[in-house]
């Protein structure tokens, strides 16, 4: 796995680039563009992020990336999506999520796109996106809403019609869907419908206590329409067989999430020839008992958080120095500095580093991530999502970074 980090001056944009090359022939990116000048109106901003995406796909990518998902995270939805959309209905179609999460940078808008190498992408009748390389299918959909009258009728039709598309490419919920998002607006009071339907549809799909759940985040996250209370996004997977695919549970940190009323599973890892994927679902600072742990201190929760996130991973055969992507929520952005110190003190960790405020832990969260404000839920004040990948001979490959002034032809 390589990471560079690229500073665009001219753009005023920052670029995190993690890829992983396989020797299956699929080359995998995650690529995250945030703003470093937070004094532009949103127009320059996006302009900025647009051109800046443009120049990676041509000064870094191989000709033959695609994207297959891209979600956008925005300060202000309802004024900020329209504009987002005038430029992504110019490119080619990729499934797209747009949410209000402002970047706790302070700026109005980030970027994260995911790119594949050697596959073949097409848009399904029932408006899936088809990715297909050897015997496996991916299958992604973003930004999927209603506005039924409230979150649980909201998520009800969601799941179902879900259920209904993938039937149509010959997919099972239980078999071949790897990962959902749940974005929920006033999460505080709307996510008792998202639990009760999502229980009520699982069930039907045979997943319960006694099968398995879906890995899976339930968070704060605003659509521009003030009347959708629930947005989701999906990624599955056809060809894998049962054998490919691990729950992570972590008992030793967590306890499985049925006990306190929800149904999603901690982590997923998926095992192909060449790599392994492990989908961590939203993890905070709690134990194997379902209490939130130091409640009130930040950095004594971010320290848990990533001890249960770790755990998680090893479970898998993996760990943090591994991890792809990962995005990191706070419920009060006011501790943004503090937690950011301590996530750029596990990346730059030395023998001279404080022990004190640096933890003993490896240092792969790395620059991988985004940090966004929103409400969590509960008591917990950190929450984070994160994609791996990883090898079993463990060779990490190269981290650089690079500040680059920008071509002409850019201006």
């Amino acid at each position: 796995m390589d990471y560079i980090k690229k500073t665009y001056t001219d753009k005023a944009i920052e670029v995190q680039i993690s890829s992983f090359a396989g020797k299956g022939g699929v080359t995998e990116y995650h690529v995250l563009l945030t703003i470093t000048d937070r004094t532009l109106p949103f127009s320059g901003q996006l302009q900025n992020i647009q051109r800046a995406y443009v120049a990676v796909i041509q000064e870094v990518l191989p000709d033959d990336a695609t994207a297959v998902f891209r979600r956008y995270f925005l300060s202000d939805a309802a004024n900020q999506a329209d504009l987002v959309m005038v430029w992504e209905c110019e490119n080619s179609y990729c499934p797209l999520s747009i949410v209000e999460q402002a970047p706790l940078n302070g700026s109005k808008i980030a970027m994260w796109t995911w790119f594949q190498t050697g596959i073949t992408v097409e848009t399904t009748k029932n408006g899936m996106s088809k990715a297909k390389h050897n015997r496996y299918t991916q299958y992604w959909t973003g930004g999927s809403c209603n506005r039924a009258s409230n979150s649980e009728y909201q998520t009800r039709l969601l799941l179902n019609d879900y259920v209904l598309q993938l039937t149509e490419q010959g997919c099972k919920l239980a078999n071949d869907c790897i990962r959902t998002w749940f974005f929920v607006q006033n999460v505080d009071v709307n996510y008792a419908g998202v639990v009760k339907a999502r229980k009520e549809v699982f069930i039907t799909q045979d997943l319960t206590e006694k099968t398995h759940y879906i890995s899976s985040t339930g968070i704060e996250g605003r659509h521009a329409d003030p009347n959708v209370f629930v947005q989701m996004d999906t990624y599955a997977v056809k060809g894998l067989q049962t054998g490919q695919i691990q729950f992570l549970y972590a008992p030793t940190h967590l306890n499985p999430t049925y006990e306190y009323g929800v149904t999603f599973e901690r982590g997923t890892a998926v095992t192909y020839g060449d790599r392994k994927q492990i989908f961590i679902s939203g993890t905070a600072s709690i134990d194997n008992q379902g209490e939130i742990m130091y409640p009130g201190d930040i950095l004594k929760q971010t320290e848990r958080m990533l001890e249960n996130i770790d755990t998680l991973l090893q479970e898998a055969g993996g760990g943090l120095q591994d991890i792809m992507q990962a995005i990191v929520y706070l419920r009060d952005p006011a501790d943004y500095v503090v937690v950011k110190q301590y996530i750029d003190c596990l990346l730059y960790t030395s023998d001279a580093a404080d022990e004190r405020t640096c933890s003993r832990m490896s240092s792969g969260l790395a620059d991988r991530n985004g940090m966004h404000s929103c409400h969590t839920g509960g008591c917990t004040s950190i929450c984070i999502l994160i994609i791996i990948y990883y090898t079993n001979d463990k060779r990490y490959g190269k981290h650089e970074e690079r500040k680059i002034q920008g071509n002409k032809q850019d201006e």
